[in-house]
């Protein structure tokens, strides 16, 4: 006769995070465990001050190339555009 039902209590086991039974093995692997959250927080956060800084630090160069051309003060930059004469309308 064939099995119908398939037990997974097996299975379950395999994949189920298990604690050490030593109490100094308890303490480490917790330890080990903050030290690594702790060393993922100070990379996240350091590569979040760096990329802040090389923003700004891109923006004022940007700033300082735009600012560094001489200019005279009699000049007046501007865009012009050429407007045709408008014919009047015509009266009825």
């Amino acid at each position: 006769m064939y099995n119908r039902f398939f037990q997974f209590n097996s299975f379950r086991t395999l994949f189920a995070p298990r604690k050490p039974r030593h109490p100094l093995v308890r303490v480490a692997v917790g330890l080990l465990g903050l030290a690594i959250l702790a060393a993922l927080v100070f990379v996240g956060v350091f590569v979040g001050a760096a990329m802040i800084i090389a923003g700004l630090a891109w923006k004022l160069l940007a700033q300082r190339k735009q600012n560094a051309r001489p200019s005279d003060p009699h000049v007046v930059d501007a865009e012009y555009r050429v407007v045709r004469k408008q014919a009047l309308p015509l009266s009825r």
